[in-house]
């Protein structure tokens, strides 16, 4: 019947909403909570720190999401809170529940790993109740996290400068990337030599052997001089082959992929960042339209679990067969061990939910960054579920006079999984070609010798990829923190991006210095890791939140308090040197400014613009040696209105803006709205544009204020206010 009550289903995002609508069918009503609808307050701590009972509050852009799942919930014979399946969505199934209200039995909990209708149906066909451990968990962790930055923050306020934060990982994170730093500015390179020699068979086939010993030793060349010498004795030398050894190997494929693999992969093969991994990721398991109806391609993203379904493992071997021939499948699914302790917060690794759509057959459907996307996880699921590559290796050594030489080459015999997919390295793979056939004893002759200088290298910098792969392996945090965490570092401007490498700002070395010396816990690894082992053990079951919280927070806020008093911000922001200023004769200091470290007067003090400086005062700076001024994107073709001048991307303290290069003469910043569509029903004339008020909260205004002065809080003609989508 057309007016029978609907169930209602609520889910995290609008995208994720319209997919299981169409799956469902007319007997379902499904809404969006748009992320999470209750959470902590914004403007204060919310925490009771004697009870540790959170404050939870529904933001002004949620209230009218609560109204309405409310209003819904009243007439629907069930509500079936569908929210993620890990600690993150489990809570937010909780907070709906609460803000709901009503009859609880009413309610019921359901997860699935992949959008797609028969994992929809049989999820449906299996309803729990909300698991309160994991809701536990989830909670401690964002009351923990709370604690640390609304403590920490202040203090950093006033011992460095404004604007800073710390967090429980973003700060252990931070740490690995200046010490990395400080290796590579401590590391001293060391000479070293290399010589090759080009040597050919009977023949005529040519190739390359590196000389490995001299009078039976490994050989070590220091200087160019030596080099030299090993070389002109070489060159008389006659080439004997001293030995061949050739072996069969093996090579099985990765396993499919988790959150970090999967970050990393999309890092080293596709260059994207992160963040714009998970935010594809996401997009491909909501739901995309593939023709009539909207599916989700992959199972969900946020996982560290190595599992596969029996049916996908099988659906595998189908594929892999009809698509490369009966030799590349195995006869039994090849099963994956999950290594990390903690892996709980999903059941199964990240996949395409049918790997009969082939990356070419779902193209059409897909844009671009999608379809790169897509395909990897696709290749690396039906490659995980493929016969080994199977090589031919030769190990040849070669004699010449005191000196023995080697080559190594490699054959492929069978290719099997290679034909679809190799796992990425931060390391790239050295190629390795087949040597042509020699028979031991044989002379070889030389074309020619080449001597190598080398340097030995410092460790390379953290790249997105290699900082997940760390804090993975470290047990810091879990698949959902990775990107966020990285993101904080980079938009706080404590690291800096040049190329694909995560480089410290002087600021970073300064608050990751400071927390060393006085909060050695907050960025130590093993601390760390063991409040997720705690975390882990309240999803589990076995302890209660509250009293984790209480044994790390005591502490912490006494020396907390402690620190507050008896540090000096010029202990943590200045540095004596041995310079004298030239300008009036007094000494000169290390000071951290706005844009890094910087030289200044101790008697440093600046007046008013047009002002003479006050008596006494001196006015001298200069930039570190070294030290680089703040880069700034220019925009070619836009010029000031105001005073003539280029205008260019810059940053403030409330985030990015484009203002005039010739700051601080000319203070121009130009506005910029996100338009609608929509023209204004009061002038008739602008376009409506979306616009933040003082308190934070979203509103629609005129684009012609203030001539125009029209407002409004939704737009008009639309059902709602748009909202973002769960990350």
């Amino acid at each position: 019947m057309a007016d029978a009550k609907q169930d209602l289903v609520v889910v995290e995002s609008p995208t994720k909403a319209r997919t299981l609508e169409r799956m469902l069918g007319p007997g379902f009503k499904v809404e969006a909570s748009y992320g999470h609808i209750r959470d902590l307050p914004k403007s204060k701590i919310g925490i009771d720190l004697k009870t540790f009972a959170p404050e939870y509050v529904i933001p002004d852009d949620s209230e009218k999401h609560a109204r309405l799942l409310r209003k819904e919930a009243k007439t629907a014979p069930h509500i079936w809170l569908a929210t993620d399946l890990d600690r993150e969505g489990e809570a937010i199934a909780w907070h709906l529940a609460e803000i709901i209200g009503g009859v609880k039995s009413k309610m019921r909990r359901v997860t699935f790993h992949e959008i797609t209708p028969a994992a929809i149906a049989e999820a449906f066909k299996h309803p729990r109740d909300i698991d309160q451990d994991l809701v536990n968990a989830q909670q401690a962790r964002r009351v923990v996290d709370r604690l640390v930055g609304y403590t920490m923050s202040p203090l950093l306020w006033k011992k460095i400068r404004y604007g800073l934060s710390a967090g429980r990982v973003q700060s252990v994170a931070l740490r690995l990337i200046v010490d990395r730093e400080r290796e590579i500015q401590a590391f001293k390179a060391e000479e070293y030599w290399s010589i090759d020699a080009l040597l050919a068979n009977h023949a005529g086939e040519s190739f390359t052997a590196e000389v490995i010993q001299h009078k039976g030793h490994k050989i070590h060349i220091g200087t160019g001089e030596a080099a030299d010498k090993h070389r002109a004795a070489l060159a008389d030398a006659k080439y004997i082959v001293k030995s061949l050894e050739k072996r069969e190997s093996s090579r099985n494929a990765a396993p499919p992929f988790t959150t970090s693999t999967l970050q990393q992969d999309a890092s080293r093969k596709l260059g994207f960042s992160v963040k714009r991994t998970m935010v594809l990721a996401q997009q491909l398991y909501e739901g995309v339209s593939l023709g009539d109806m909207p599916v989700g391609f992959i199972t969900y993203m946020r996982t560290d679990s190595l599992h596969v379904a029996e049916s996908a493992l099988h659906q595998a071997r189908d594929v892999i067969t009809k698509e490369f021939g009966a030799p590349y499948a195995i006869e039994k699914p090849r099963h994956y061990k999950t290594r990390s302790k903690g892996a709980q917060e999903a059941h199964e690794a990240i996949r395409p939910t049918d790997l009969s759509r082939t990356p070419d057959r779902v193209k059409r459907f897909l844009k671009p960054d999608q379809l790169k996307l897509y395909t990897i996880i696709w290749q690396r699921t039906i490659a995980s579920q493929m016969a080994p590559a199977r090589f031919e290796n030769t190990r040849l050594d070669v004699e010449a006079g005191q000196y023995v030489l080697r080559a190594n080459g490699r054959r492929v015999l069978f290719d099997g999984f290679l034909r679809v997919y190799f796992e990425s390295s931060d390391e790239p793979e050295k190629e390795i070609s087949p040597l042509p056939e020699v028979q031991e004893g044989e002379a070889l002759k030389l074309l020619g010798l080449d001597a190598s200088q080398h340097f030995t290298q410092p460790p390379p910098r953290f790249t997105e990829a290699s900082l997940v792969k760390t804090l993975e392996e470290f047990g810091i945090g879990r698949p959902s923190t990775y990107a966020p965490t990285i993101s904080t570092l980079v938009d706080r401007r404590y690291v800096r991006k040049e190329g694909r490498a995560l480089m410290p700002e002087d600021v970073g070395f300064v608050v990751t210095d400071f927390l060393s010396e006085h909060f050695p816990d907050i960025v130590d690894t093993g601390f760390t890791v063991r409040m997720e082992e705690d975390l882990d053990r309240i999803a589990a079951g076995e302890v209660e939140w509250v009293p984790v919280v209480r044994d790390f927070f005591e502490p912490f806020a006494k020396l907390v308090e402690e620190k507050t008093k008896s540090v000096k911000k010029s202990d943590v922001t200045e540095e004596a040197t041995d310079r004298i200023c030239p300008k009036c004769g007094r000494p000169v200091m290390i000071k951290l400014g706005r844009y890094g470290r910087f030289y200044s007067c101790t008697g440093f003090k600046k007046g008013k613009k047009g002002d003479p400086l006050p008596p006494g005062a001196c006015d001298y700076s200069e930039p570190l040696e070294g030290q680089k001024e703040p880069q700034l994107e220019l925009l070619e073709g836009e010029m000031c209105p105001e005073c003539g001048k280029q205008l260019a991307k810059r940053r403030g303290r409330f985030g990015p803006f484009v203002g005039c290069t010739g700051y601080p003469d000319c203070k121009y910043i130009k506005k910029t709205q996100q338009k609608t569509g929509v023209i204004c029903p009061d002038c008739g004339k602008g376009e409506l544009v979306r616009r933040r008020g003082r308190g934070r909260s979203m509103f629609f205004g005129c684009e012609r204020y203030p001539e125009c002065t029209f407002t409004a809080r939704e737009l008009p003609g639309a059902a709602a206010t748009p909202g973002k989508d769960a990350a």
